[in-house]
């Protein structure tokens, strides 16, 4: 179960972020990063920021506790930015929140270059959950405590904007699709052990370890979408995707192991 706290104080918007995510101060006394439901990726950035970042913990990764916010609109009345007053007023209710890592720091290949067992974890599941914004320009890593944290998944899991055909053979061909960004990966040159990353970690994500992961999601983020009756079979459609991603043999795990042979890492 993920904690659900209550947001008590806007500390700072950070405008580094195109969803404007912001700091903000919780009930349990804790800071967190807070992203917005009303912001303009919408409530799908927040299930793909939580279904990846809860696989990647699953997979022994390290993302910062994600925890669920209530928040209430008029906790920016004193806003002067209309920008952020806007999407306040539009994220009333339940929003999603990784635990604030003070002190920590960007990551920079060049000044800490990680192991290639961690390198070959990180991109593998990338490839996965197929996100594509874990760039040099924009790594979306943190060095912290002397590890390499993994943060802002709302990027992950695009093919739900345009959910595949759910018979076997369509869906099958959709799930193996190869990573697009992996050319563009910060840590493709390091990632060396991408054999032993895939052997050791496909067999991790069971179909209860998928379920469990996509039962977290809340019910109220799920209704509505189109082509599905209820939030039930949203999770399920999610769960059948990624269960088809994880069948061997995996077409994208080999294919991403030929781009890395070929980039000469």
């Amino acid at each position: 179960m993920l904690r659900t706290v209550t947001a008590t104080r806007y500390v700072t918007p950070l405008r580094e972020g195109g969803s404007l995510p912001a700091i903000v101060e919780a009930d349990d006394l804790g800071t967190y990063v807070l992203k917005f439901r009303g912001a303009g990726q919408g409530r799908k950035a927040l299930v793909a920021e939580l279904v990846a970042g809860e696989l990647a913990r699953g997979l022994g990764l390290d993302v910062p506790e994600i925890v669920l916010v209530r928040l209430d609109q008029e906790l920016g009345r004193t806003e002067p930015d209309p920008e952020i007053q806007d999407l306040l007023r539009a994220s009333g209710g339940l929003n999603l929140a990784l635990d604030y890592l003070p002190g920590s720091l960007g990551f920079d290949p060049l000044a800490c270059a990680p192991e290639p067992e961690l390198a070959s974890r990180i991109l593998w599941f990338d490839a996965l959950v197929q996100n594509v914004d874990r760039s040099p320009r924009n790594t979306n890593l943190l060095v912290w405590h002397g590890k390499l944290w993994l943060i802002d998944h709302g990027a992950s899991l695009y093919f739900h904007h345009n959910w595949p055909d759910r018979d076997g053979p369509a869906l099958a061909a959709v799930s193996q699709r190869p990573y697009a960004a992996a050319r563009e990966h910060v840590l493709l040159p390091f990632a060396t052990a991408l054999p032993e990353a895939d052997a050791a970690l496909s067999s991790l994500l069971t179909t209860e370890t998928l379920r469990r992961v996509v039962d977290l999601v809340p019910g109220e983020w799920l209704r509505d979408e189109p082509g599905f009756s209820d939030p039930d079979r949203v999770r399920y459609a999610y769960v059948e995707y990624l269960s088809a991603r994880l069948e061997a043999p995996r077409d994208w795990a080999r294919a991403l192991e030929d781009i890395v042979r070929e980039s000469g890492a």
